[in-house]
């Protein structure tokens, strides 16, 4: 294997390492995964997903704003409705791959 020279080297900037790691961050809880996983499926208002998953509504509107607050979700008002779907098809591919990966014997 051939070995990188530093001049070779581009390293990350810190704004993207920021996000990078904030990405992973949203990825490695639970609830999150769960949320992300059924908007995959389907566009959604907190109150289905509140149903769907058995969740409290106040727990799904708090992730629902840091997902969103990385653009990993986005939404669409229809009158008082609020619904939310996925934003981001490469960390819905990474989510996918990974579940893949676990359920892979």
């Amino acid at each position: 294997m051939d070995q990188i020279r530093k001049e070779d080297y581009h390293s990350l900037d810190e704004e993207t390492l920021f996000i990078v790691s904030q990405t992973f961050k949203a990825l490695s809880d639970p609830t999150r995964i769960r949320i992300l996983h059924l908007l995959f499926e389907k566009e959604c208002s907190v109150t289905e997903i509140s149903d769907c998953l058995e969740l409290k509504q106040s727990n799904v509107s708090h992730q629902l704003r840091f997902l969103k607050n990385l653009r990993l979700v986005k939404y669409r008002r229809e009158g008082k409705t609020i619904y939310y779907s996925h934003d981001d098809e490469h960390v819905m591919k990474t989510l996918q791959q990974t579940i893949h990966h676990a359920l892979h014997e």
